[in-house]
């Protein structure tokens, strides 16, 4: 079981700060129009990973946030988390939490630690169903009614091995479209591919060369400069006919110390560190010595260096910036070519492949359609019967199928035809459904994938619009059998439907100090009672209507 406990909301729009606590069972909000009913379906959406712009946020403040609180008692979604890393209390609460502020930032936690967007959509996809009221207008888009008979259908598993397979076509199809380019055209790009490789094999760049050269032209330029550096150190090492030099200096400094290390122990210590620099300063003195013999520049390699480099910057300005580079393109070019002058061969290979994959994608999409013709049978007895309960007896409906090409669903066209009166053919419900039939049927679609849907949280938003009297009733009825087994959360304007309820929320709108406010209050008998006949009799309340109410709230408690 998964419960919604409860709502935190904070600065958005009209809403200040409130916490909307939610029961199991046939959840009610009501209120006027503008009260802020809509906010809060929005603040879910937002929880749940949907878009948020800064506009959202109430006037004069920073940021805004929304967190949820949620009871999970569901493997799959248990399993879910842990995969992420995220464990739950001893109570199996989780807490969902999204905070965005005016600079476009937001940030998502769930259970008090950092997470991602997705993470938290994957996982919000598990917990909550919304059926906003304009929803029922999907299914005046005939492309959105295969979906439903997919979902019935458990489908997934299957759809995307053929979209897989169809990406693989479609690959192979553009390979196949670039292979039949006219004769002309690949002999010109056999001619350019053949200059190109031509051209590289003749300089033969080597990976590292060009730093190396570079680091190579530096030292020949700058050869006097090193040469005259390394002569006048190696003179202070070793002296000349003026100056003796600080090795003969080292030595004569250790000879003199131990001289007196007879009379002086600790001389004789000194006369050891002083030689072991002598050392190391002498076997510097060689190094220094083999720098001066490798610094012996030939003048005519400079020369060699610079053409050198003038070649390899002429590759990289057509070939790319680095040897790398280069190579790769050397590499993807005779590829290329290769495949040009196999033209035959690439042809025919190219050919079985695609005939390959469009033979397998083929036969998945007959599949899906054999699937969706069985399941379309079932789907719509089904829908029948529910519309039939919510006030439409006579309604008749078809799924009508057409080949299509092939495309990211198979290759079926299909769209909903629907009667609501005797002696009619089905029409497309695109054309002739109202809006009260449109929400009515969407309801009764609802109902029939719900049961194998894993999420047992549903909100519904106004999905009564267009629909009273009896329908709203049994709109009601519809809704609170839903909530046997799964929590729902209805905002409706329908009093035979509010007064199903389990637990009935009221919103209302304040202005306190010239600011707007949305306060949710939690109905007890008779507030429920004075809230049906506000929506019964709108602004004038007798006792009629109160009466009216409160037998209504009476004859629901049976339900």
């Amino acid at each position: 079981m998964i419960l919604l406990n409860s709502l935190y909301i904070e600065n958005i729009a009209v809403i200040e700060k409130t916490t909307i606590e939610f029961q199991s069972g046939f959840n009610v909000l009501t209120g006027e129009t503008g009260a802020g009913k809509s906010i809060i379906i929005g603040a879910v959406n937002s929880l749940l990973g949907g878009k948020i712009t800064k506009d959202m946020i109430r006037s004069g403040e920073e940021y805004a946030l929304v967190a949820g609180s949620f009871t999970v008692n569901n493997e799959a979604v248990t399993d879910l988390l842990k995969s992420y890393g995220y464990e739950f209390g001893d109570d199996n609460e989780l807490l969902l939490q999204r905070k965005f502020n005016v600079s476009g930032k937001s940030s998502c936690r769930i259970n008090g630690r950092p997470a991602t967007l997705s993470i938290l959509k994957e996982i919000a996809g598990h917990l909550v169903n919304i059926h906003g009221q304009h929803e029922s207008y999907h299914l005046m888009s005939p492309e959105k009614h295969i979906s439903y008979i997919d979902s019935m259908g458990k489908s997934d598993e299957l759809k995307q091995e053929y979209r897989e397979n169809l990406a693989r076509l479609r690959e192979c199809k553009k390979k196949l479209h670039s292979a039949q380019m006219e004769d002309s055209q690949r002999e010109r790009q056999i001619d350019l591919l053949s200059y190109q490789i031509k051209e590289i094999e003749e300089v033969a760049p080597k990976e590292g060369e060009y730093e190396r050269l570079t680091e190579e032209r530096t030292r020949a330029i700058n050869v006097q400069d090193i040469l005259k550096g390394l002569s006048v150190s190696d003179n202070l090492l070793n002296g000349d006919e003026s100056f003796c030099g600080c090795l003969s200096a080292l030595r004569e400094c250790a000879d003199e110390l131990n001289t007196i290390a007879e009379y002086l122990p600790q001389a004789e210590k000194l006369s050891e560190r002083i030689m072991n620099s002598y050392y190391d300063l002498q076997d510097c003195s060689q190094e220094i010595t083999g720098l001066r013999e490798e610094t012996d520049i030939d003048p005519y390699r400079l020369e060699e260096i610079e053409e050198r480099l003038d070649l390899l910057y002429r590759l990289s300005k057509k070939y790319g910036s680095t040897t790398q580079e280069i190579l790769t393109f050397y590499e993807n070019a005779k590829a290329e070519l290769a495949r040009l002058e196999d033209y035959e061969f690439s042809m025919e290979q190219l050919q079985k492949e695609y005939d390959i994959y469009f033979q397998k994608t083929k036969q998945l999409a007959l599949q899906l359609s054999a699937k969706r013709k069985e399941i379309s049978i079932d789907f719509m007895a089904k829908v029948k019967e529910e519309m039939k309960f919510l006030d439409m007896p006579n309604v008749n409906l078809k799924v009508q199928t057409e080949r299509c090409p092939l495309n990211e669903n198979g290759c079926d066209k299909l769209e909903f035809l629907i009667s609501a009166n005797p002696g009619e053919d089905p029409k497309p419900v695109s054309r002739i459904a109202s809006g009260g039939e449109l929400s009515r049927m969407m309801l009764a679609i609802t109902n029939v994938l719900a049961s194998d849907n894993i999420v047992e949280t549903m909100i519904f938003d106004e999905v009564d619009t267009g629909i009273s009297g009896s329908a709203s009733q049994k709109v009601g009825y519809k809704l609170k059998a839903l909530s046997k087994t799964r929590q729902v959360i209805c905002i409706t304007h329908q009093a035979q439907i509010a007064s199903l309820a389990d637990e009935h929320l009221f919103i209302q709108k304040k202005v306190e100090n010239n600011r707007t406010f949305t306060q949710v209050t939690h109905l007890d008998f008779e507030q429920r009672k004075q809230e049906l006949a506000r929506i019964i009799g709108g602004v004038s309340i007798t006792a009629i209507t109160l009466q009216h109410a409160e037998e209504m709230l009476k004859s629901s408690s049976s339900v």
